[in-house]
Order: C-alpha cells, then structure tokens, then sequence
C-alpha cells in the first residue's frame, strides 16, 4: 500500500535532480563562456552563479586543493548531486518498504516477519550512516557533532575492515566492501524472517 506512494516521491526526485543539474551546466558554460556582465545573458549569468554558489563553493574548495580548475567545479557538484538523489531515493523506498511490511505482518500476527522488518530497516540504518559518513569524511567535523556521532558508530566496523582491506593509491575500497556485505546481509534477512 505503502509503496504505491513511491512512484510519486521519485517523479519529485526526479524533477529537482534534472532542474538542478540544469542550473549546474549554465553554470558550467558560464563559467567557461565569461559573458558580458552588464548585458541580459550576463546578468542571467550572475543570477544562476549566485543561485548555486552554496553547493558548488565546497566542490572549488576540494578542486583548488588538488590544483584542478575550479570552473569545473559544478560537475563535481552534479555528480554529487545525482549520488545523494539516488540514496534518497533509496531510503525513502526501504522506509515505505520497512514501515507497509512491519505494519502488515503486525496485523497478521506474523512476528517472524516482524521482527525481520526490524533488522533490515536497522541495517539499512547502518547502511545509511557508513554512506553519511563516506560524504563527511570531505569536511572538517569534530566529535560533538552529528557526524562525529555516525564515526563512533561506524568505527567498530569500518576500522578492522581498513585492517583488512588496504587502501589502493588514495581509494579506501574497504567502506565499498562493507556496503555489499551488508546488502548481502539485508537479503539474507528478507529470505530467512519474511519470505520463508
């Protein structure tokens, strides 16, 4: 029941990741084609520079570090843009999804079903904050705050994974590898406590 609702929410998703991106290549062409400020095209220009410069400021930042252009900062921000729009996508189908099947087996009286909607939704969770914290790790944050939270919990499992699993040149593979172990594990869930 629950889940006929996600085809509207990703129709929304959808829409506001394309205008957005749409913003972030005018401004990738501006940014290239340098137009006559006082003229109309400039003046759009400006506007659509002034609208973004929020989400695209981190992206030069990370850019300028690295001795990369930072007029290329807007794909970078698309990219990361397209990214949190698919894992929001995401957590709003595991949460219809946790919340229609907890609701339905409780009024079935299947409590093996129950309580395997309660581990997939806390995995996914889980999930949720090893990915929230993949994104923070390109910020500055200390341990007060929300993601000093999400690095406490995720430590206990991202750490003997970075043990195991070393780094290649400047890519830590070991968060990857840890996601598709809990998929894996999610899956395992569903057929064990839901579909047996």
């Amino acid at each position: 029941m629950l889940l006929r609702i996600y085809p509207i929410i990703s129709s929304i998703v959808f829409f506001a990741a394309a205008f957005f991106v749409a913003l972030l290549l005018l401004r990738l062409i501006f940014n290239y084609s340098d137009p006559n400020p006082f003229g109309a095209v400039g003046r759009f220009g400006f506007k659509v520079r002034k609208i973004t410069e929020r989400f695209v400021y981190p992206a030069a930042r990370l850019l300028a570090q690295f001795r990369v252009d930072t007029r290329l900062a807007p794909l970078v921000t698309i990219f990361i843009s397209v990214v949190l729009a698919y894992f929001a996508l995401g957590i709003v189908w595991t949460t219809l999804f946790v919340t229609g099947g907890l609701s339905e087996s409780m009024a079935n009286g299947n409590v093996k079903a129950a309580i395997g909607f309660v581990i997939y939704g806390l995995i996914s969770i889980y999930i949720l904050f090893i990915f929230i914290r993949f994104i923070g790790s390109w910020f500055v944050f200390s341990r007060n705050t929300f993601l000093g939270f999400v690095q406490r919990v995720t430590d206990p499992v991202l750490i003997p994974a970075r043990r195991l699993i070393p780094t290649i040149g400047m890519f830590d593979i070991s968060a990857m590898l840890v996601l598709l172990l809990l998929g894996f594990l999610q899956s395992i869930v569903l057929r064990i406590f839901v579909y047996s």
